[in-house]
């Protein structure tokens, strides 16, 4: 496979597990196994286009158990004899492999995957940003013999940018420092927040300058916080940012 792979450094790992999560898109090239008309290529793909069971492949690194993704959509691009080239938005986790296994199976002559090219991961898009290994290496001792932090900012790029997706609540500069020491985030202390919360699902807490503090779980959905005059909104399950950068406006004891 070729394509986006965003890499995380030092403390941005932290947020691995919000990209693992995000939307993937992909161009496969499909493999028949014998002759489909390409109409019935097409409304086989179609078929495809919503929430499926899918169990890992063999040579998955995961636990191979039956479970649920969802295809958003699958675009047929072109065909050439056995050869079905197609674009794909799905849930992250979800394996292309098997997808193609899947619709092999429905058209009733098999099918593999042959080639397979990941064009967005999340936020990070194929057309913005994407450097090679080579480009990396050459920028790096460019930048250990001058010392030019702007270098850098030519392939790394801000935690906050692999998080852009990720629905955000954004709080006051007094409640920063609690949550940096691991506090649940207060009806109180939220200022603002962003359509797309359920109870239990993942967000990201922001300062009011766009800073990272945390990625917590929603105790609430959105329309409920916003109604919320006391009580937990968020529990903490990831702090970002380190302990100090705001001030501490919290007692000993509190948290």
């Amino acid at each position: 496979m070729t394509g986006v792979l965003p890499i995380t450094l030092e403390e941005s790992r932290k947020i691995v597990q919000a990209l693992l999560l995000s939307g993937k898109e992909y161009v496969c090239v499909m493999k028949l196994h014998g002759d489909v008309p390409e109409n019935r290529v097409k409304a086989v793909l179609e078929e495809f286009e919503d929430t499926i069971y899918q169990r890992p492949p063999l040579r998955a690194s995961v636990k191979r158990q039956l479970r649920t993704r969802k295809i958003y959509y699958i675009d047929f691009l072109e065909m050439d004899g056995r050869n079905v080239l197609f674009k794909v938005g799905c849930e992250g986790g979800t394996y292309i492999r098997k997808l193609c296994y899947d619709i092999g199976e429905v058209l009733g002559c098999g099918a593999h995957m042959q080639e397979l090219r990941r064009t967005r991961a999340g936020p990070f898009v194929e057309e913005e940003g994407l450097v090679t290994l080579h480009d990396v290496a050459y920028w790096f001792m460019e930048w250990r013999e001058n010392g030019d932090d702007a270098v850098l900012r030519k392939f790394i790029q801000s935690m906050e940018k692999a998080l852009a997706l990720v629905p955000k609540i954004y709080v006051r500069d007094s409640a920063v420092d609690a949550l940096c020491h691991g506090a649940s985030l207060t009806a109180p202390g939220v200022l603002s927040l962003e359509t797309g919360i359920n109870a239990g699902s993942m967000v990201a807490i922001f300062t009011l300058k766009g800073e990272a503090v945390a990625l917590a779980e929603a105790q609430a959905s959105a329309e409920e916080i916003l109604g919320m005059e006391h009580g937990v909104v968020a529990k903490v399950k990831r702090v970002l940012m380190p302990r100090g950068v705001y001030p501490k406006c919290w007692k000993s004891g509190e948290i």
